[in-house]
């Protein structure tokens, strides 16, 4: 362990109060510019630094790993996603790996909630509608959505994310279904009212609202492939605020287009930043930039992780938030 202050580069720009503690703390250096780092640069970040801060624009695989120096120990990820780092590579070469679990819980599961709303009351059609001079005055039979409140939500990973979103849902008066590697602990499932669904199959065919919570793993990859996109019934919307990895988004655009569902809510994509071209235009369709945990309070508390697990680390402890092969 170092006794020097340890060197650490942050691959994007975060927040001023998180930037000033870093660079008291450690011998920061920071990414002005706020530009992803090409990788190129990435490899040269980790063959000079002891702490790499990278953020989900970042690809660290086991190239950029084996490229990095022996002082690289830490990998203190900002963002609780770790699947564009490879962990078990790191975990090879003796370097730590660490996320922000658990801050951006309460905003992703706000956001998801926003989605369902702005595709079920179709809100930012009516908005756009109103900026192309379309509303003529109140009509009985234009614009009509559908409300939440007794529709079957089918929660896909029931984890801090998807159980806040059930319990947002079940304040709308919805009914809350889930699909998960292994039902929740009975407290949990009591709280919810929550049916659990082993057949991800099953569950897809009945539910009115589908809410995409679960990580991005191989496993993961397509999970909603265009087999099974065709399960939802028509009058179900789709929304995923978890990675755009996890739907075959070209399946998605294509359903959305023929009224195969009714509708989706995106606020992620397969090939983020590139937004499948067939999605844009689609009146059913709700894109938003990855805006899940793009609050004030959530971006700060995740740069207060970053600094607690470099510093917990620098002190010669296990940092709070290691993340294990084993755990992906």
């Amino acid at each position: 362990m170092p006794t020097r202050k340890p060197k650490v580069i942050v691959t994007r720009r975060l927040p001023d109060a998180v930037e000033t503690r870093l660079r008291e703390l450690f011998d920061t250096e920071l990414n002005l510019s706020d530009a992803p780092m090409s990788r190129e640069a990435l490899i040269d970040a980790v063959g000079r630094c002891d702490v790499l801060a990278p953020t989900i624009t970042d690809r660290i695989d086991a190239d950029v790993i084996e490229a990095a120096g022996e002082q690289l120990k830490l990998i203190a990820n900002f963002g609780a996603g770790v699947d564009h780092i490879d962990v078990a590579a790191a975990a090879a070469r003796g370097v730590t790996v660490t996320n922000t679990p658990g801050v951006l819980t309460e905003d992703t599961a706000d956001l998801t909630l926003a989605l369902m709303m702005a595709v079920s009351r179709r809100i930012v059609e009516g908005a756009r509608s109103i900026e192309a001079g379309e509303f003529k005055g109140w009509a009985p039979t234009w614009m009509m959505g559908r409300r939440l409140s007794g529709k079957r939500l089918g929660v896909i990973g029931m984890g801090r994310i998807g159980q806040a979103v059930a319990r947002r849902a079940r304040a709308f008066g919805m009914q809350i279904h889930y699909h998960n590697r292994s039902p929740v602990s009975p407290r949990i499932a009591e709280e919810l009212e929550a049916t659990y669904w082993e057949s991800l199959d099953q569950m897809l065919a009945r539910m009115d609202i589908i809410s995409v919570n679960c990580p991005h793993t191989p496993a993961t990859y397509h999970l909603l492939s265009a087999r099974r996109l065709k399960l939802m019934p028509a009058h179900a919307i789709l929304v995923n605020t978890a990675r755009g990895e996890i739907i075959d988004e070209s399946a998605l655009a294509d359903l959305l287009a023929s009224g195969g569902i009714a509708g989706a809510g995106l606020d992620v994509f397969e090939f983020e930043p590139a937004v499948n071209p067939k999605l844009l235009g689609l009146k059913n369709a709700v894109l938003l930039p990855h805006l899940g945990s793009a609050t004030v309070e959530a971006r700060t508390e995740m740069g207060e992780k970053v600094l607690i697990n470099i510093r917990t680390w620098m002190d010669g402890h296990r940092p709070p938030d290691r993340v294990l092969p084993s755990m992906l």
